[in-house]
């Protein structure tokens, strides 16, 4: 049997899902921050891999799946700056009954905090994320990512200079 008609075989193709899905989610999740978006993100990429079975290389499977949730995030975030962009010039709509000052604020701070992190670099967000998102020590981290804890710490407090000045009140 050839290597890309295995990737085309269910059970194959489930084995394949099984190994690679939390190695898969967790690049997702560092990638945008946000476990539905990376669960989107992650289905998306096997969808396409299954749809493509017949022209993948099954030993190139694993780079196609990360390559694949990459290119999906990058247009991912090219999509919602359109809607951004739309939302600037469309007039919002108050939902939840908030005072306006308010509603104006939070959006403000959305905006500077999406700004602030999207200029931190991947390895500052990532370990920002683990650290704040899910409350990981900076030894955890560090073994996480085979780096040392002074690596961590150098790139958590890096990352948190560069949100202190570009968000003030944080």
């Amino acid at each position: 049997m050839n290597n890309d008609k295995k990737l085309c075989n269910e059970a194959s193709f489930n084995n394949f899902y099984l190994e690679h899905i939390q190695y898969a989610s967790n690049f997702a999740f560092y990638k945008c921050g946000d476990k539905d978006n990376a669960l989107d993100l992650v289905q998306d990429a096997f969808s396409k891999i299954w749809e493509n079975c017949s022209k993948i290389d099954f030993s190139k499977a694993k780079t196609y799946l990360f390559t694949t949730v990459n290119n999906l995030f990058l247009n991912k975030i090219k999509h919602q700056k359109v809607v951004m962009e739309y939302a600037k010039a469309a007039p919002y709509v108050d939902i939840n009954n908030e005072s306006p000052q308010y509603l104006l604020e939070e959006e403000e701070f959305k905006k500077k905090l999406q700004n602030a992190i999207s200029l931190l670099t991947d390895k500052q967000r990532e370990v920002f994320l683990l650290n704040r998102i899910e409350g990981k020590k900076y030894r955890e981290i560090a073994e996480m990512l085979d780096i040392s804890q002074k690596a961590v710490e150098k790139r958590m407090s890096i990352a948190l200079s560069i949100l202190r000045e570009h968000i003030e009140n944080i």
